[in-house]
């Protein structure tokens, strides 16, 4: 497989990973996940992780699964691009959201506060999620198709950039608190 390939494939396998946060954002609001518990003296997770936000999210990324699949079987694309099985997508769509609230998680136990930055944590946290629970959902799928070294490498390297440019575009239209 070409390097271009590499990096098409690469982002087509984590576009239903990629949008859950984004649309989170959209969708958010309401009741807290950790309805406004404290360990340790401090939130589990904070205002910032919804119920409302956290399913509108994970429903975005799965409903994205299903529709890239319909452009696989609609127009002829590279035959290297793989379809989403519904286990795949839902783990994708869900280990995103999951992932972000580990580093929510994460950033209480460290005392940081809501928004933040947590270097690293902050770029790859839904995808260690996203990889996590595709891993107990779909097996099969995840190792013929995303444990790939060329596929992985380019997942680390491109996801921080797309992270950090969507967060940024974000902030520059409001629906953001901070560019990071």
């Amino acid at each position: 497989m070409s390097v271009v390939e590499t990096v098409l494939l690469a982002i087509w396998i984590m576009l239903p990973a990629y949008l859950p946060n984004s649309a989170a954002v959209i969708f958010g609001g309401g009741t807290p996940v950790d309805l406004g518990r404290e360990w340790r003296g401090a939130r589990l997770l904070g205002d910032g992780k919804t119920w409302r936000g956290s399913i509108g999210g994970a429903a975005s990324g799965f409903v994205l699964a299903l529709i890239l699949n319909e452009a696989l079987a609609a127009e002829p694309v590279p035959a290297y691009l793989p379809e989403f099985e519904l286990l795949a997508a839902l783990g994708l769509a869900v280990g995103a959201i999951l992932g972000d609230m580990g580093a929510s998680f994460l950033k209480r136990r460290t005392g940081r506060e809501r928004g933040a930055p947590f270097p690293g944590v902050d770029q790859l946290d839904f995808a260690v999620g996203a990889f996590a629970v595709t891993a107990l959902l779909a097996p099969s799928w995840f190792f013929e198709h995303v444990v790939d070294l060329g596929v992985l490498v380019v997942i680390v390297v491109v996801t921080p950039a797309l992270h950090l440019s969507a967060n940024f575009i974000g902030y520059k239209i409001g629906v953001k608190d901070e560019p990071w």
